[in-house]
């Protein structure tokens, strides 16, 4: 077998995120037209992107047994590779029926690539002997900017979806056709039973990830509504924060592995969560909105290598097989990321959205207090 240590392994695994984060991208800008296409309602449609949810779920599942019996190099060629093929099927499905498959499809393939890409990723780093998760998980992230970028220059030339997602499709297919032959051989197969309930540490680092995620989705789907309705600034203006948040976490994961290299993981869990909450208390107490963008470059920057250093801990704990314990952190990232928006918008009914923020930062002092347990070395 060869070593993980090659700069072609480290760029097929940079590809993969890549690929992920393009591909979920490039379906966003097409929600509108799916919208229009089928003559739904918000309603409809809701029900209609949980099939992208349950399917990357499920997927997410089979994943982490999958690689413990074949390895991540066939389901993170599958994975791409549906990203690829179902992505034009989302341009053209003409009835809710033929969406929701497609969609379930789409997730599928997904939920696939992003945990086998991160097994193989915490394989090529352990090899490496030095950090490298903060950078691959910053080409996700380069990947969604491109992703939606690209999609919504397309159609806004008046290119057409079907043609839009066509052109994505095939950038989609050469990266995978490059990182196919560099991606690690490797079979590790698993003694014992394939599927295994998360227990110890892992069932801590999956609740850990889960809330990280959580605070990603509420970024997404909530902070905008929130300096908008504090006064501080239009509804125009309202994506401005989110904007700041996603740069500054990109940068912080660019620059990541050189800082957990210098202070370690358990530095950088609970200075990067400290700098977190520092960041929400800066935005639920600005005055005006520049202070308010100070606070979304915090909590960006805080979090950024939060959900990299999980992963790393993830290979290096004892309790549970490596692809078993990742799957468990991305299922309830996932999870976290679905289902979090909605209960923020639940305590935002009770006590106002302000509270549901604050209540987003105790949790996140929750990975402080956590950070010496989950990082405690075991022989």
């Amino acid at each position: 077998m060869h070593s993980a240590d090659r700069p072609a392994t480290r760029l097929a695994t940079r590809l993969a995120f890549l690929v992920a984060g393009f591909g979920i991208a490039c379906w966003a800008p097409l929600v509108p037209f799916a919208k229009t296409r089928l003559g739904v309602d918000d309603g409809v449609l809701g029900l209609l992107l949980l099939s992208l949810g349950i399917g990357s779920v499920v997927a997410m599942l089979m994943t982490g047994v999958m690689s413990a019996r074949y390895g991540s190099k066939p389901i993170i060629i599958a994975g791409g590779l549906g990203l690829a093929l179902v992505l034009p099927l989302l341009a053209v499905a003409s009835t809710p029926a033929t969406l929701a498959l497609a969609l379930l499809a789409f997730g599928a393939a997904l939920g696939s690539i992003d945990v086998a890409m991160n097994i193989h990723a915490v394989e090529v780093e352990r090899d490496a002997g030095r950090p490298l998760m903060s950078g691959f998980h910053a080409l996700f992230s380069i990947g969604g900017f491109a992703g939606s970028a690209l999609m919504t220059a397309l159609l806004s030339l008046q290119t057409g979806a079907l043609a839009s997602t066509l052109t994505c499709s095939v950038l989609m297919l050469i990266a995978m056709l490059i990182s196919w032959p560099r991606l690690l051989s490797s079979v590790q197969v698993q003694d014992g039973p394939l599927f295994v309930l998360p227990h110890g540490s892992v069932l801590l680092l999956a609740l850990l990830g889960a809330i990280t995620f959580l605070v990603e989705g509420a970024m997404l789907d909530w902070s905008a509504l929130l300096v908008i309705g504090a006064g501080l600034v239009s509804e125009a203006q309202g994506g401005i924060g989110y904007i700041v948040f996603s740069i500054a976490m990109t940068v912080g994961r660019l620059g990541g592995d050189a800082v957990v290299a210098r202070i370690g993981d358990r530095a950088t869990l609970i200075w990067g969560s400290l700098i977190a909450i520092a960041g929400f208390l800066v935005l639920l107490t600005a005055p005006v909105a520049a202070v308010a963008v100070a606070g979304f470059l915090l909590i960006g920057l805080g979090a950024s290598n939060l959900v990299p250093v999980l992963f790393r801990r993830a290979a290096r704990q004892t309790v549970m097989p490596t692809g078993l314990a990742v799957a468990a952190i991305t299922t309830a990232g996932y999870a976290g990321i679905l289902v979090g928006p909605a209960g923020v918008g639940f305590v935002a009914r009770l006590g106002g959205l302000p509270m549901a923020f604050w209540l987003l930062a105790a949790l996140m002092g929750l990975v402080t207090l956590s950070a010496r347990i989950v990082t405690r070395q075991r022989a």
